[in-house]
């Protein structure tokens, strides 16, 4: 798979198109996303990868600092232009971000979520997973199985 990070051009000539939304406070959450992109090396498709190379946590988190403006608009395009959302909750984070983007897109019928028992929220998680739907997993290491399940990726 190819991998794109945040901010660089989203590809969607490259079937499917996976956003890996979730935990990141910068510090608190494990680098999840690459173990996810080495688990799905071997696949064809586009990972979206929130994850900044060079972010900067005193940025003023506003739409008038141009630099968090281009990040949260290249996630929600990423969002919604994918065809599949892995969406994963550290227990190591609050996440609001996440459980934000979560409510936005359960409708959607494209989320895969990964939920450990030990998160904060995972009572409202699994509410929410239930009601719309939504796969629920306790680990990230069920993930392949299922987006093979639901024919999302594929080697040839």
């Amino acid at each position: 798979m190819k991998v794109i990070t945040a901010p660089n051009k989203i590809d969607l000539k490259q079937k499917p198109v996976i956003f890996l939304a979730g935990s990141i406070e910068m510090g608190k959450a494990e680098d999840w996303q690459s173990r996810i992109a080495d688990c799905l090396k071997q696949y064809q498709g586009v990972l979206l990868n929130p994850r900044r190379e060079h972010w900067d946590s005193y940025w003023k988190q506003t739409i008038s600092n141009k630099k968090f403006k281009q990040q949260v608009e290249w996630e929600f395009s990423g969002l919604e232009k994918s065809d599949c959302i892995i969406m994963y909750f550290s227990p190591e984070t609050k996440s609001p971000i996440s459980l934000l983007e979560l409510g936005l897109f359960s409708r959607s019928h494209k989320i895969i979520c990964c939920c450990p028992k030990k998160f904060w929220r995972r009572g409202n998680v699994e509410f929410i997973c239930k009601k719309f739907k939504i796969p629920l997993l306790d680990n990230l290491e069920g993930l392949t199985k299922i987006l093979k399940k639901q024919k999302l990726i594929r080697t040839e």
